[in-house]
Formats: C-alpha cells, sequence, structure tokens
C-alpha cells in the first residue's frame, strides 16, 4: 500500500509541475539598440598635481628652497627669484595648501635655533603673500636644528642648513 501511495505522490506531484511550467511569450522584445562606448577617460602618468614630485617636476629641486646666510632670515635676490617660482604654480594651482619648514645649523641654542628656523619660515610665507599667495593656504613650522640636511660641522654643512624648505600638503 506504501508503494501505492508513494506512486500517486509522485505522478500528482509530476503533473502539477508539468501545469506551472512557462510559456515562451507570443512576441520578443526588441533588441537592444547599440550606443557607442563612452571614449575611456585617460589615466594621469604623471604624479598627482599638488603632490610634492609634481611640485618638484613643476618648479625645479632647486627652487623648493631658499638659503640664509649665518643668524639671517633675510630674502636676497636669488631667494626671490626662487619664491616667484613657486608663486608661479601656487596660482597657477589655487588648491594646494603647503608647508615652509624653517631650518638652520648646529650652532647656538636650541631655543634660539627654534626662533631663526621661525623667522626664516616666516620671511619666505610673507614674501609669496606679498605675491598674492593667500596666507591661509600657508602653513609654517621650525625645526631649527632637528633636521638637518647635511651632517658635518663645518661651512660646507652649516650652509645647506640654513634654509627654508617648501613642502607640499595635497
Amino acid at each position: 500500500m506504501n508503494t501505492r501511495i508513494a506512486t500517486a505522490v509522485m505522478l500528482t506531484s509530476a503533473l502539477a509541475l508539468a501545469a506551472c511550467q512557462k510559456k515562451a511569450p507570443e512576441e520578443l522584445p526588441p533588441a537592444p539598440e547599440a550606443t557607442a562606448a563612452p571614449a575611456p577617460t585617460p589615466t594621469p602618468t604623471g604624479p598627482a598635481v599638488g603632490s610634492m614630485e609634481h611640485f618638484i617636476e613643476a618648479v625645479g629641486r632647486a627652487n623648493t628652497v631658499v638659503y640664509f646666510d649665518t643668524d639671517r632670515y633675510n630674502i636676497d635676490a636669488e631667494d626671490s627669484a626662487k619664491l616667484q617660482t613657486q608663486a608661479q604654480y601656487f596660482s597657477q594651482y589655487s588648491n594646494v595648501t603647503f608647508t615652509i619648514e624653517g631650518h638652520t645649523d648646529e650652532r647656538g641654542t636650541r631655543e634660539y635655533n627654534l626662533a631663526l628656523g621661525e623667522r626664516r619660515a616666516n620671511a619666505a610665507k610673507n614674501y609669496l603673500v606679498s605675491l598674492g599667495i593667500p596666507a591661509s593656504r600657508i602653513r609654517t613650522v621650525s625645526y631649527g636644528k632637528e633636521r638637518p640636511v647635511a651632517l658635518g660641522s663645518n661651512e660646507a654643512a652649516w650652509a645647506q642648513n640654513r634654509r627654508a624648505a617648501t613642502v607640499t600638503i595635497n
């Protein structure tokens, strides 16, 4: 008796499934129209705008740093030419913000060198502001004698460390 019930259930299930079968539509929808693929966006091959690499590429590595005489923070003719080059870049890329780092050589006290580094950074900032760069885009920081680029206790090393370096933030 169990086999009869099982057979009946299977036949009923097969008939029910056959009754639920979908029929093909009488009319197919139209084929999609061919559209032209959008032109691929060119991928930039150079450094991102505002990156330090882009800044160096645009102004030249030598124009990212201004150097000072011993115990000085005045902008001379060579420094002003470098800062004018930087100002052209920052005028063209008005969304770029940056930091001017003030540095000193190893001579003098920590406190004196931090103050001198700050005066150097502010001198460069003030010059750029006088050329039309908004002060709100420029941050200054003094590292004093804490971050030398040249190690050594001689005039050549000291001259390389007395500087204001511009570093982009974006």
